[in-house]
């Protein structure tokens, strides 16, 4: 038994250590791939934006950071940009969609019977007075990004009104992320330091919900 836990922890660290090599290296990987594999990049792209934004369990894969590193890729000639933001927009949609409908029925379904209703009324609400802002704001969030579509499908946002903000989110996440690594991505001081520049790019992504998170920490000791 002993044993065992010893290599699960083994195993674990090994999986830990090869997840954070892939976001410090993810260029070198992926122009790796694009030159073993060539079309089925797309696929890949496809494939791991839809698991970070449709599945509540992964949100670990790099989303920022890989959107950067394919403009510089494409510019670099490698891929298609126009292609391969099409690829990446129509994953995200995809992946905010199954995220939302699997909300939408668990919490008709199955977690109804476990949440407050009044709770379940409050989000209701708050995506009746905010979603669409939300929506817009959580897309440059990672982490957060995979969780909002789920909690407005469990709130019962109105579908239509969800898609449409999902859809502007999305193109506005891929467009403006894909453009800065396609202009600014094979820029030599950027190059030569461009794990460096995936780093800047993932803690600004999560610095807007570390801040709000101290932010209603002191607040809630103050009034402590």
């Amino acid at each position: 038994m002993a044993l065992t836990r010893r290599v699960y922890r083994i195993d674990r660290v090994e999986f830990l250590g090869t997840l954070w090599d892939l976001a410090l290296h993810l260029d070198q990987h992926l122009a790796a791939f694009v030159a073993e594999h060539g079309a089925w990049v797309y696929a890949l792209l496809f494939a791991i934006v839809f698991c970070e934004t449709g599945l509540v369990v992964t949100p670990f894969l790099p989303g920022d950071s890989l959107l950067f590193v394919v403009g510089a890729i494409a510019a670099a000639g490698g891929m298609s940009l126009f292609a391969v933001m099409a690829v990446l927009i129509a994953a995200a949609l995809c992946g905010d969609n199954a995220n939302y409908w699997i909300g939408r029925w668990t919490g008709t379904r199955l977690l109804s019977r476990w949440i407050n209703p009044a709770h379940l009324k409050r989000t209701h609400d708050f995506y009746e007075r905010h979603g669409g802002k939300t929506i817009i704001i959580a897309r440059f969030m990672p982490i957060i990004r995979t969780y909002v579509p789920f909690v407005a499908g469990l709130g019962a946002m109105p579908y239509a009104r969800y898609l449409s903000f999902c859809v502007i989110g999305a193109l506005a996440w891929v467009g403006s992320i894909c453009a800065a690594g396609y202009f600014f991505g094979n820029i030599s001081a950027v190059k030569s330091n461009l794990t460096l520049v995936i780093v800047v790019i993932v803690l600004a992504s999560v610095s807007p919900a570390a801040v709000a998170w101290l932010r209603n920490r002191s607040s809630v000791q103050r009034q402590g």
